[in-house]
């Protein structure tokens, strides 16, 4: 077989299979990317993604991961958005990131690596292993080595010909395969995605503290979100695009061909009150085919509480009363939070003299103890 025809093969059949961009690189990442998480643990900037520290020496190192691996086939599906994600303004309704509007990008990418895989693996005889975003590889650094894009200011991949928009996924294979050109860094002198971030979480280009981003205060924050962050999280309920959408790169991009990235009409534009009555059962049928799932119902409705809150909207005072015998007390706590900002001082005064009593939970306490005019 000539050099190379294996690489073509390869790439036409993932081609055929759906995936937008198919690259090559060697099993391996320069030794910027170990030190950039490293230090990243070290400050702890992680916060709750004890997952990332835990399995460091892996994620840092593809050789300790699988050491027979030789090659990388890393793949790109587009997710382009049809709409300008910044152009918001119904106080009514919640904002959910663009990648979980339509279905599981895992489950999509999955599919289609686990036939490429087979492809690899009968065809040319070796052994493969597929990877999206469920196990210790990282994927953005590989994928700049593959030359799908680079990692921009806001660390995430960008693509000269589809922007902000790409899921990634991987496979690992004991192929020697022929490596594409490493893609350079095209920011230039642009901070556009710095100066979005609502919650300023970059301390500087190419550093980002999850701690402080709204993306990770809304879906891998566990706990309650800190006071100082409830206010600029605004309307969004899961995730944040605003880095991705001001990306000047997204001029190039187009609207993703796949149509199970498309958004589903009851999560493009979701009414926050009919997401504030979601029961367990009812949050796991809305959200089945969907990444949203994983967070669970508590946490969610936790979001649509610091949502309501922001909306400025009395009518849906109502709702967050309702959530002040939630079970959760990320619920309620947040529902209290909520009707601070919403209710007159004199009823949120009155009611806090019912409830108070009642509440066991410290937290929830606290939230009743604030001042009715601090947020």
């Amino acid at each position: 077989m000539p050099e190379g025809d294996e690489r073509e093969r390869i790439r036409a059949r993932g081609l055929e299979l759906g995936f937008d961009v198919v690259r090559f690189a060697r099993a391996a990442l320069p030794d910027s990317t170990r030190d950039n998480l490293r230090q990243f643990l070290a400050d702890g900037r992680h916060g709750d993604m004890d997952w990332l520290a835990r399995n460091h020496d892996r994620r840092e190192n593809l050789a300790v991961l699988w050491p027979q691996a030789r090659s990388a086939i890393v793949v790109g599906m587009n997710y382009g958005p049809p709409d300008d994600l910044l152009e918001r303004g119904h106080v009514r309704t919640g904002a959910i990131s663009v990648y979980a509007q339509g279905d599981d990008y895992h489950d999509v990418l999955k599919s289609g690596l686990k036939q490429l895989g087979q492809f690899v693996a009968q065809t040319f005889n070796a052994d493969v292993k597929i990877f999206v975003d469920t196990a210790p590889v990282m994927e953005k650094p590989l994928a700049q080595e593959a030359g799908l894009g680079w990692q921009g200011k806001h660390t995430n991949l960008v693509s000269r010909e589809f922007g902000s928009w790409l899921f990634l996924g991987s496979l690992l294979t004991t192929m020697e395969i022929p490596p594409d050109a490493r893609d350079e860094d095209h920011c230039g002198s642009c901070r556009s995605c710095l100066d979005a971030c609502p919650t300023h979480a970059f301390t500087a280009p190419y550093r980002m503290d999850a701690r402080r981003c709204i993306s990770y205060l809304t879906i891998e924050h566990k706990g309650h979100v800190p006071r100082e962050f409830r206010e600029k999280m605004g309307d969004r309920i899961y995730g944040c695009d605003d880095c991705l959408a001001v990306c000047p790169w997204n001029g190039f991009a187009s609207v993703a061909r796949e149509a199970r990235f498309h958004a589903r009409a009851e999560l493009k534009v979701p009414s926050l009150s009919a997401l504030s009555r979601l029961d367990d059962a009812a949050f796991r049928a809305l959200f089945r085919k969907s990444p949203v799932k994983r967070i669970g119902r508590d946490r969610f409705v936790r979001n649509v509480m610091i949502a309501i809150g922001n909306s400025g909207e009395p009518t849906l005072a109502e709702d967050a009363l309702r959530l002040v015998s939630d079970p959760s007390p990320l619920v309620r706590a947040m529902a209290v939070w909520a009707l601070r900002r919403l209710l007159p001082t004199d009823e949120f005064v009155h009611l806090r003299a019912q409830r108070w009593d009642h509440e066991l939970d410290a937290e929830v306490r606290a939230e009743w103890d604030e001042s009715p005019s601090e947020t």
